[in-house]
Parts: C-alpha cells; structure tokens; sequence
C-alpha cells in the first residue's frame, strides 16, 4: 500500500518537474499494483487515489475533458472509503477542487463553483488551510469565467494572504491568477508586475509548469503594453519549456501567444515570420486538442493576417470557420471577432457593416465594463474595445464631409473616449483593512521623502511601498463600487447643453490632428495639421513651463525659457487658428484627447482671457455641468498644507474673501480632517505640495500635515464637494490610458462626483500660485471688485454656479495676467 501511494505521488511530481510520460509510467505501475489487491475499501481508496492522479496529470497538460471521466469515477471511491482507516478526506477534496478546475476548463461553471464549494466546506472540516486557499482561488477563476472580475480578485487576494501565512511556496501561483484576472479587466502593468515577482520565485523552484504559465502571462501583459519583441521572447521560451515537457496542449497555446505577437509585429510594419497559412495550422492543432476558444483567436489572427496581406478572399474564407463565441467567451475573443468582420466589411468596401460592427462590439464592451470595481479597472477594460473604437473614428474622419457628418463623427467619439466618467459613484463601503493600508503607505511615503533629503538608503522603503500600493490597488478593486453608466450624450443633446459657448473635441486616430467643432449649433470638422507635430510642440510647452516654475529663477533664464515657451504657444496658436476663427469670442469647452491633456489652454495667445472648461468627453462634461448640488457641509472649506510659505499669505487673502470658512491649516490640516472637511462641502481651496505619479495616477497625492492625502482616498467621499481648486503642482495632470481614459488625482475628483476642479497642468511657484489664487477668488466671490458680505457672495456665486461658466470665467481672469506661470486649468463643468 506504501508503495502505490509513493508511486501515485512519483508520479505527478515527475509530470510536474520532468516529463509527463515519465510520469504516467510509475501511475501504471501502481494501478498494477492496485488490481493485485482483494476488493474492498482500501482497494477502493487506493484506486481512487490513481485515477485522480491520472486525472490530475492530464488536466495539468490542458486535456479536461479526458481528466473530468477520471475525477468521475475517483471522487465515488473516495467517498466510498469514508468512515474507515482507507479514508483520505484531504484527497478527496482535492479531488472536488480538481474536477471544478476540469469544469471551469470546460467553460461550465455552474458545477465548477459547485464543487469547489464542496471542497472548500471538506476543508474547513478537516481544518486544511492549505487546500482552503487553493478553494478560494479557484473561485476567483470561477468569477472571472463569468466575468465577475472584481470578485475573482477578491478571492485571489484573500487566497494569497492566507498563502503568505501557511505556505508562501503557492504565493507565486497565485499571483499568476491574479495577473490572468487583471489581463481580462485591461490592466497590464498590474498584471506585469505581480509577474515580474513570481517569476524569480519559479525559475528558483524549477516548477516548469507553472514558470511557463507566468511567462505565457507575461506575455499577455506584454502585448497589451505594445512591448512586442518582448512577447515574442517571452512566449518562445514558455513553448520550449512546455514542448521539453510533454505538455502538448499548453505547448501549442504557447504558439499561439507567439504567433499573436507575431502579427502585432506584422501588421506594426515589422518583421515577421507569421502568415495566414500558418494561423490556420495553429487553430487545426488547437481544435484537435479541444481548445475551441484558442483554435477560435487563431483563426481571427490568419484573418488579420490576410486583409493585411490584401488576400480579401483568404480572410473572408478563414472567417467562416470561426464559430460564434461562446457566452463566457473572454472579452477580448468577442472584440476580436468584431474587429475581424469589422476590417473584412472595410476592405470589401462596405462601411455601414464596418460601423455595425463596431457598434456592437463596444456594446458588449460596454455590458463588461458595468461589472468592474475602481476607477483604474473600469478605465483599463477600453483597452480591449481599443482598435475596433479607432477603426470607427478612422472611419468617420475618412468620409467627413458635411455637418451631418461631424455630428456623425462627435457621436462616434463620444462612444469610444472617457468612459469611465459615465458611471455614477454608489456610497463606498468602509473596509478598516483599506484605512489602515493607506495609513501605512502615507507613513512610508513621508519616511522616504525624508530618506532621499538626508541621502540614506531607500531601496526596502520603496519595496515596501510599492506592496502598499498593491495591496490598496486590489482592496479598492471590490471596496469601490460604482453604478450603472449615464448614457452617451447624442450630438443634439451636447449642442442644446452648449447653449452660447462652443466646444472644441480633438479627433483621432488619423495622422492629422483633427477637430470637430460645434458653435452656433452647427458642427464642422477641421484638419489642423500633423498630429505627431503638435504633441511635440505640447510637449516641448510642458517643458519650458515647468523650468519656469521656480519664483526665485534667475532673470537670464527666465527670459530665455519664456522666449522658449512663447515661441511653442505661438506655434499652437496657429496650429488651432481655423478652430478659433469658427468660434468668434464664445465661451469654449476644449476635450483634448491624449497628449494635449498637457496643454494650459488659456495660456494660448487667442484664449488669453476667455472661459475656458476642459473634459475627458463632452459626455462627461454635460454630465458636470447638469449634476445637481448635493452639498450638506460647509460653504467653503481652507485648506493649507504644510512647507508653502507664500500659502501663509494666500489662505490671509482667502479669510478677507470668505470670512466664516472653515480654516485647516498647520498641525490641524490632516488628511482625516480634510477628507471629513471635504465631503458635502461646495467650495474647498487647498493650498498644499502636489505629486503627480505617471505610473499610476490614482496614487497622484496633496502633502498635508500627516503625510500624502492619494487619490484613491477620493472614493471615501460620500458627498464630493462640488468645487475644488487645488493650488498645487500638476495636479490635473493625468496617465491617459487607451480609449482616452484620463485618470488622475484632478480626474477622480470628477468622476466621484465633484462639479469642477481647478488644478495646474504643470509645476507652478508657490508666489505664482498664491497670487492667481487671490485673484481667482476674488473674481469668483466677487466679481473682482473686492470682498463682501459673505452670504451676499456665496448667493450669488451658487446663483452663477448654475450656469456653469462662473469658475472658467474667474479662471481666464486670474491667469491672464502671467500666463507662462499661471498654468491653470479649469476641469468639469467651468
């Protein structure tokens, strides 16, 4: 008997590590073993425990349909040997948690979570906390099958904090799920760095299975980040890996990972070997093993392949063979399928098929964005929904030609940018885990800005902070919940919102920078000129304000970088002449579109002086401008952080214009007082150091007396305040993602329900900043004559408020007068 089971167990580890034929030699001998024995429980167990071994092996090798029979047939025998010393309850439920795997494998999820329930009520029975963790990350799978991906990451963090505990080795297999689940919601950086730290745990342990697994992920990861050689690597050393392994199956979803970077190479203009033939080839394997899905994607990447290649009939041909996507299909099969027929429609000539299909494809999209949690996943999810959006715009900007037109075309944007400012925040769930997380984070960001002043050491400090940044990331995925979308603003409700102002939204995905226009209730499309020209003119403006900033630069080098930075606002100024010459004096709202994020519009030559709102879409921005005031705070809310001395002066000025505010400042500016300060209040001013973090913006932060108030503490607010100017550094800067998802400390504000922002684009003086801030007040409480009675002030700026321009007015009024180093703008409804 102790030699079947040291068999049975020689067997998997050497499937595992070694080869998998190898290893279902020494299962054979023990199942000859087996049948020598008398019938009766212990031969019942023992058989048991060989089918679930053989069953185990070949669900590790991608074969779950052969495996669910095995598991069919052990889980009786298991059971059969309860109540007796055969019994194994550890083995059998393993063998439940084994056969969900092979029903989630299957695509059938309904018995898969099922049997996972079952094993997890034998592991809580038995008290195996192991096999529990391993439950709980199977239904993270389970959940995200059915697309649930809030939920699936949920489990998977609860899988590895026990993990982490109990049995650290698992950590890195359960970083691999996780980074699966974050790939399907769109976010590849997260994905990639979970992976980036399993794979040197893998590799050390030689666990060949799973190291390949992380390396097809990172893979993934790697594709969606546009890192294309790296892909291709990456999945090339995960099929060797697997082909040394006998693992046919996963060998042949290797290929297919490779040929997808392949044809990401191909059709970015660079070498390839990949071809239509051999896409085809690949999806005969595939099916032939009973990856349906995977023989599927193969089949669409030959029909990109060949449109590419102008084989129009090689691609129709191809399109055919590929079925109808399964219910549960991933995300990014179905919008790959309406990009195929998409491009097909467009090469054969047929644009309104080419729009049918895109509008289809971005409202199944839209259907899998309404179940994410966080603001960074219900951005990332665009990425999906990307190309077949562009190939719409592309599309409409190609046959442009009359008014009907660009309103065809403003409506196209609108369905394909920013569509994270459409959901409705619901009331947040109070988590102590996600305080104390962020309590943490706030302690350590203040210990290692003291760190790099001091020039100590600070590599374990910002290992550390980078785990916290994690662990919020994921806490905020399930604690930040958000409602169903407000629909996409029709051209005619966009026009009647306007009224007399005009709005200006910037088009792509051509070469040319483009506009579409609205003013007077026409709109007009423009062609402005290069588009790669005019972000780097953006981008050389960015520059020359920032080295401006300082209040105390030296004249020599102020004078030559305002000539720079004069010169790059002249150069877009005539860029956009067409634009402005459509708009005569109007009131503008501006949505940017990816680069031009960066730009201080009033800063242009022909805006100085003129309300000007800037919005992710103009979706979002009728949505601002029509929110209704939920306020039941303060009036007016002071806030002045730490380090500023100009803020001293400044909040002095601010106390003239609204004598009855509520003052935070010093010891008493916290990030708890200002938060609680915050919520329901209709005007907060916040003077206070700014850090924009590019690499991921909702940890874009105020410093405040206790260290760093982050943008995901924004979704704390019940009630966000319906004005907020934020006197501080860059801080309506954003990390603009694809879809033109723009999120930032400014941009949580507005998509958790705040009406307007005020916030620099670029670094600003603290003089520079206190003087405008002055001025702006003064203009927004009281018509720049100077302060009045409070409640006279405040009724007429709510009164003014209503209509939306008020703050964009004030605004153009106070940067006018220096608008090198008065980089303001104003977000949301102005």
């Amino acid at each position: 008997m102790v030699r079947i089971r040291v068999l049975a167990t020689l067997a998997f580890a050497e499937a595992e590590t070694g080869s998998v034929a190898d290893g279902l030699v020494h299962l054979g001998t023990a199942s000859d073993l087996v049948s020598g024995l008398p019938e009766g429980r212990l031969r019942a167990a023992l058989r048991g425990l060989i089918d679930h071994q053989h069953g185990a092996i070949l669900l590790r090798t991608k074969q779950p349909a052969k495996s669910l029979e095995l598991f069919d047939r052990a889980i009786p025998m298991l059971e059969r040997a309860e109540d007796s010393p055969a019994a194994n309850p550890e083995l059998l439920a393993v063998a439940y948690m084994n056969r969900g795997v092979a029903y989630q494998e299957l695509g059938v999820p309904g018995p898969a979570e099922l049997d996972m329930l079952a094993c997890l009520s034998l592991a809580t029975k038995h008290d195996l906390p192991t096999i529990k963790g391993m439950a709980q990350g199977n239904l993270g799978e389970i959940a995200q099958l059915v697309g649930d991906i809030p939920a699936a990451l949920a489990h998977h963090a609860e899988a590895e904090r026990a993990f982490r505990v109990i049995a650290p080795v698992r950590v890195a297999r359960t970083q691999i799920d996780q980074a699966k689940a974050l790939l399907a919601a769109g976010v590849p950086d997260e994905a990639a760095r979970h992976l980036d730290d399993a794979l040197p745990v893998l590799r050390e342990h030689r666990d060949s299975q799973d190291l390949a697994e992380a390396e097809l992920a990172r893979a993934a990861a790697a594709l969606l980040q546009g890192e294309l050689e790296q892909a291709r690597s990456l999945a090339g050393s995960a099929h060797r890996r697997l082909v040394k392994r006998g693992s046919a199956p996963w060998a042949e979803v290797a290929a297919l990972t490779k040929m997808q970077a392949e044809i990401a190479i191909a059709l970015d203009g660079g070498p390839s070997n990949a071809s239509p033939a051999k896409a085809a080839k690949l999806a005969e394997r595939l099916g032939e093993v009973g990856l349906t899905d995977e023989a599927a994607k193969a089949t669409m990447l030959g029909v990109r392949l060949a449109l590419r290649h102008r084989s129009t009939a090689t691609a129709e041909k191809l399109l055919t063979r590929v079925p109808p996507p399964r219910k549960i299909a991933p995300i990014d099969h179905k919008m790959l399928l309406r990009l195929c027929r998409a491009e097909l429609a467009v090469a054969k000539g047929d644009r309104r098929k080419a729009l049918t299909e895109a509008r289809a494809g971005l409202a199944q999209l839209s259907r899998a964005r309404d179940r994410m949690g966080g603001l960074d996943l219900l951005s990332g999810t665009a990425v999906h929904g990307f190309q077949l959006g562009n190939l719409a715009v592309g599309l409409m900007l190609d046959g442009a030609r009359t008014q009907a037109d660009a309103r065809r075309l403003l409506a196209w944007q609108e369905r394909t940018r920013a569509q994270v400012y459409r959901y409705e925040p619901l009331p947040v769930i109070d988590d102590p885990t996600l305080s104390a997380k962020i309590t943490e984070l706030r302690g350590v960001l203040r210990l290692l800005q003291h760190a790099r002043l001091g020039r100590r050491p600070v590599a374990t400090l910002e290992r550390r902070q980078v785990a916290l940044q994690r662990e919020v990331s994921r806490l905020g995925w399930h604690n930040s919940q958000w409602g169903r979308p407000r629909p996409v603003c029709s051209p005619e409700e966009i026009i009647e919102q306007l009224g007399d102002r005009a709005l200006i939204s910037f088009a792509g995905p051509a070469d040319t920078l483009a506009a579409v226009v609205v003013s007077n209730g026409r709109a007009e499309l423009v062609r402005l000129g290069p588009l790669e020209k005019a972000l780097e003119v953006a981008k050389q403006l960015h520059a020359d304000l920032d080295a401006l900033a300082p209040d105390e630069l030296m004249a020599p080098l102020a004078a030559a970088v305002s000539v720079s930075a004069r010169r790059r606002l002249t150069e877009l100024d005539e860029l956009l002449r067409p634009v402005i010459n459509l708009i005569g004096d109007r009131e503008l709202v501006v949505v940017p579109g990816g680069g031009l994020y960066q730009v201080p519009w009033g800063s242009l030559p022909s805006l100085h002086g003129r309300p000007v709102s800037v919005a992710p879409s103009a979706t979002a921005w009728v949505g601002s401008a029509s929110r209704q005031a939920q306020a039941d705070g303060a009036d007016v809310v002071l806030v002045c952080g730490p380090g500023l001395p100009e803020s001293v002066t400044e909040l002095q000025r601010l106390r003239a214009i609204y004598p009855n505010a509520v003052v935070l400042d010093g010891d008493a500016a916290t990030t708890g007082a200002v938060l609680s300060a915050m919520d329901g209040a209709r005007l907060v001013h916040v003077a206070a150091h700014g850090t924009h973090e590019p690499a991921n913006a909702l940890f874009s932060r105020l410093e405040l007396a206790d260290g760093g108030l982050i943008a995901h503490e924004l979704a704390q607010l019940r009630h966000p305040p319906e004005h907020v100017v934020l006197a501080s550094c860059e801080l309506a800067l954003s990390n603009i993602r694809p879809g033109d998802e723009a999120l930032g400390f400014a941009g949580a504000l507005l998509a958790s329900g705040s009406r307007t922002v005020v916030a620099a684009v670029c670094r600003v003086g603290d003089r520079s900043s206190a003087e405008t801030m002055t001025e702006y007040h003064r203009w927004l409480a009281a018509d720049g004559s100077g302060a009045r009675d409070l409640a006279e002030a405040m009724t007429d700026y709510h009164t003014r408020l209503a209509s939306g321009t008020d703050p964009a007015t004030a605004l153009a009024q106070a940067t006018a007068a220096d608008p090198l180093r008065r980089p303001f703008i104003c977000l949301g409804a102005g």
